[in-house]
């Protein structure tokens, strides 16, 4: 089920904005929306045995993917260095 999106200019979204007074999702296609910068890129690693089983375990331990951690990890270090 669609729902109608109302249209109307930058300035005025804006000002509707800015004024916080009214809901402005209802000017968004929220159905088709994108994230800006979260184009996924695929990368290879290759890693030692070990460090790949030592991986494993911790996602194991806390019920994720072995890539949902390693994409954890990687944004808690990137975290760090933009701080």
């Amino acid at each position: 089920m669609s729902k109608e999106i109302n249209i109307i200019g930058a300035e005025e979204l804006d000002i509707l904005f800015d004024e916080g007074e009214e809901d402005i999702l209802q000017y968004f296609d929220m159905e088709n929306a994108v994230r800006l910068g979260d184009e996924q890129e695929k990368v290879t690693l290759s890693l030692p045995k070990w460090m790949s089983d030592s991986i494993d375990g911790e996602a194991k331990r806390l019920g994720v993917t072995r890539q949902a951690i390693i994409k954890i990890w990687l944004d808690e270090k990137l975290q760090g260095i933009s701080a």
